[in-house]
């Protein structure tokens, strides 16, 4: 298990950050048992001594905004676990980060099997796309991409795909099933990386360009 830092006990912050990580560390002990949803908010946020209008101002979209809460935990812990990279060739930084980022969530393991669930319902499909992209995005910033061009975006894209089912994998089969996913996945990324290099991907662009702006200032004979 990686030694992660508690980021709820740290006294920055002003009430409302701070109120939110207490009310996160009750929720975590109660979802096991009530499950991830809105009985174990209100739960959780009675643990801390708060009122229903309390939690209304504090948590507006309830048992979501507390999902939101442990996977940005998550992402801050694996970061701060993660080190320098700078010893890490380009496909062990991918593997120590996806990895590291897999091993904070099993803090507490059935805890984050009922968010899993939560964040699995239709109706959250778009909150775990912007999570997931969001934690690639931090992860490849991490391992030194600096890519502004379209590869910015395909990078994060594939990332976001081997995330999700890597942490269902890790949750409900195993370390080595998710450590073996991993570990197939990273190989097709590095198979594509070495597929695109020295591809000129914005020609197309470069060409519908030219064919406008001849269209528009054709040449005069």
């Amino acid at each position: 298990m990686i030694d992660t830092p508690q980021l709820s006990n740290a006294p920055e912050g002003d009430w409302a950050d701070r109120m939110e990580q207490s009310v996160l560390d009750s929720a975590l002990g109660l979802a096991p048992r009530l499950g991830w949803n809105g009985r174990m908010v209100r739960a959780a946020c009675e643990a801390r001594g708060l009122s229903e209008g309390d939690q209304e101002l504090l948590l507006p979209n309830g048992a979501r905004d507390l999902a939101v809460l442990l996977w940005r935990r998550h992402d801050d812990q694996a970061l701060a676990a993660l080190g320098d990279p700078a010893a890490l060739k380009i496909r062990e930084r991918i593997a120590r980060a996806l990895e590291t980022r897999l091993e904070v969530a099993m803090a507490h393991p059935e805890a984050e099997k009922r968010a899993a669930g939560f964040m699995a319902l239709p109706t959250n499909a778009d909150l775990v796309l912007s999570l997931t992209w969001a934690t690639a995005d931090r992860l490849w910033r991490w391992a030194g991409d600096t890519a502004t061009d379209w590869n910015h975006y395909s990078k994060r894209t594939i990332l976001s795909g081997i995330l999700i089912p890597a942490m269902t994998l890790r949750l409900f089969d195993g370390k080595d099933a998710a450590d073996a996913f991993v570990a197939a996945r990273i190989e097709n990324v590095m198979v594509f990386e070495k597929w695109k290099a020295g591809k000129d991907f914005d020609a197309p662009v470069r060409r519908v360009t030219e064919m406008l702006s001849r269209l528009r200032y054709p040449q005069r004979t």
